[in-house]
């Protein structure tokens, strides 16, 4: 059992390890959010139906968890847009710092949805990110938009992670990300139609472009999205969300030894980041106790 759940734990840190290169490839493709989010799709969901026709999955669904599924598929479009544009505007370490508010998110709706009681000490330590968050905002003014446009992708982030805990339950990862990832698609060409962006310019890609899409399509997308869904069968979207907050110490680690982002920050920033990362391990060391005092009355 121990062995098993170990197995799971170290495949989430590979996969974080993994998604903590994404917002550098982000920076490094010079395409705007909006073709950066829909060739990374495209390409996504093409690789996925190879990978289930290969695999002969059964792509047969109900009618509603068709809807359902493509409900939160328009949910990761936006967070993807979101993601994307926050570092288009502002920078890797801004937009990863923002994104970690996700862990207030999760302690909220994580249990509103899975029917549980309100853990105190992850709203309280949520609270704590938020404040290290708004301290961030009050000294990097400049970056207010791409830290908003983070928090934001930290809520739908949040929102997918437990909404597919629940129809993990019911369906295959590989199914649940490719009807997803496609109503994503359709969502985002049927807006960028309506818009107009379709045209000439959109569809043209320098060199940087073509192959930071194909790396964060092939590398950072098919594999860890699967897998993350399919890891919500063995442990929870808070902890899930939790675990992926590691992936703004990456971020920011790439981000320093890519673009020297370090020049671009002040020392508050890195002392909001500390403020982060110590209520995350307290989260770790809490939810340990909480484990040890059930097991000890059971």
């Amino acid at each position: 059992m121990l062995k098993g759940i170990n197995k799971h734990y170290w495949l989430l840190h590979l996969i974080v390890f993994i998604w903590g290169f994404s917002p550098i490839l982000g920076r490094y493709i010079t395409a705007d959010a909006w073709q950066l989010v829909w060739f990374r799709i495209l390409v996504t969901v093409a690789v996925m139906f190879v990978y289930l026709r290969l695999t002969k999955h059964d792509l047969r669904i109900t009618k509603k968890q068709f809807w359902q599924l493509s409900g939160i598929g328009i949910i990761i479009m936006v967070h993807w847009l979101a993601f994307y544009g926050a570092i288009k505007v502002s920078n890797v370490s801004v937009t990863m710092v923002a994104f970690s508010t996700g862990t207030l998110f999760s302690s909220i709706i994580e249990p509103i949805l899975y029917k549980r009681k309100l853990r105190l000490y992850e709203v309280i330590i949520g609270l704590i990110i938020m404040g290290a968050i708004a301290m961030i905002f009050s000294v990097e003014t400049q970056f207010w938009l791409g830290i908003l446009l983070g928090i934001f992708a930290a809520f739908t982030s949040s929102l997918f992670g437990v909404f597919n805990g629940i129809l993990v339950r019911e369906l295959r990862s590989g199914i649940i990300s490719f009807y997803e990832l496609s109503a994503a698609l359709v969502g985002l060409t049927i807006y960028l139609l309506a818009s107009g962006a379709f045209n000439t310019e959109f569809f043209t890609l320098d060199q940087p472009s073509i192959v930071g899409l194909l790396l964060l399509s092939l590398v950072c997308t098919v594999f860890p999205f699967i897998t993350s869904v399919n890891l919500s069968k063995y442990i929870s979207p808070y902890t899930i969300v939790l675990t992926v907050n590691l992936e703004t110490v990456y971020g920011i680690v790439w981000a320093i030894l890519f673009f020297n982002e370090n020049r671009e920050l002040t020392l508050s920033f890195y002392f909001g980041v500390f403020i982060i990362l110590l209520a995350i391990f307290l989260n770790s060391y809490f939810k340990k106790l909480s484990e040890a005092s059930k097991e000890e009355i059971s």
